[in-house]
């Protein structure tokens, strides 16, 4: 992912204690958005290059699980925020991705000194100093490395809950709003998890029952 170790912004920030941040979730029509803050030992953070972590997107969900491992025996903490569907309905989308970041970072323990923040908008109510880095997860390898510990997370936790709702193909579309899981929109109707605020939940129910 990156090379120059003298531009990555926990290497220069003059702190010891950087947590990155960052949360997925945001496009999808059913289940919490889910943050994730982790803070790597300062001397670890070359080795995450090493590892090839990189923005989760770019990663295979197989490679992300083996890093999440890996990210997680080496931070000194690492923890998961969420937002509710329900919450994302009351306050919006975007407030809710700052929630969720903002209830990863306060667990963390020690506090850190610094969070380096995926995005441009800060998190609110947050007494620890915060960098806000637009496409971060390309800037720093402590925002990729907390994109991958999210993106495991909110899927394993999808993952169960199509056992609860089979008809919406969660298992392959991690709650996304593919064809299959619009059809079944229509089909079923929505259920207690899906976002009833975003316009593709706001569909009527087609069902002959």
């Amino acid at each position: 992912m990156i090379l120059d170790y003298s531009q990555l912004p926990e290497l220069t920030s003059g702190w010891s204690l950087v947590a990155g941040v960052d949360e997925v979730g945001r496009g999808a029509l059913l289940g919490p958005v889910v943050a994730a803050a982790a803070m790597i030992p300062l001397p670890l953070v070359p080795q995450l290059n090493e590892l090839g972590v990189k923005d989760s997107k770019k990663l295979s969900s197989k490679r992300r699980t083996q890093l999440a491992q890996q990210i997680q025996s080496m931070a000194t903490d690492w923890q998961i925020g969420l937002a509710t569907a329900e919450e994302i309905d009351e306050i919006n989308i975007l407030q809710a991705s700052l929630l969720a970041m903002q209830r990863a970072v306060i667990k963390l323990k020690p506090t850190p000194e610094l969070c380096l923040v995926d995005g441009k908008f800060a998190i609110p109510d947050l007494a620890t100093p915060q960098i806000n880095l637009v496409k971060g997860d390309e800037k720093s390898l402590v925002i990729a490395a907390a994109s991958i510990l999210a993106k495991v997370w909110r899927d394993q936790l999808i993952i169960k809950l199509a056992q609860t709702y089979p008809d919406y193909d969660l298992a392959a579309n991690k709650g996304y709003g593919t064809k299959r899981h619009r059809i079944a929109l229509q089909k079923y109707g929505l259920c207690a998890e899906h976002r009833r605020s975003f316009r593709p939940c706001q569909v009527k129910h087609c069902s002959s029952d």
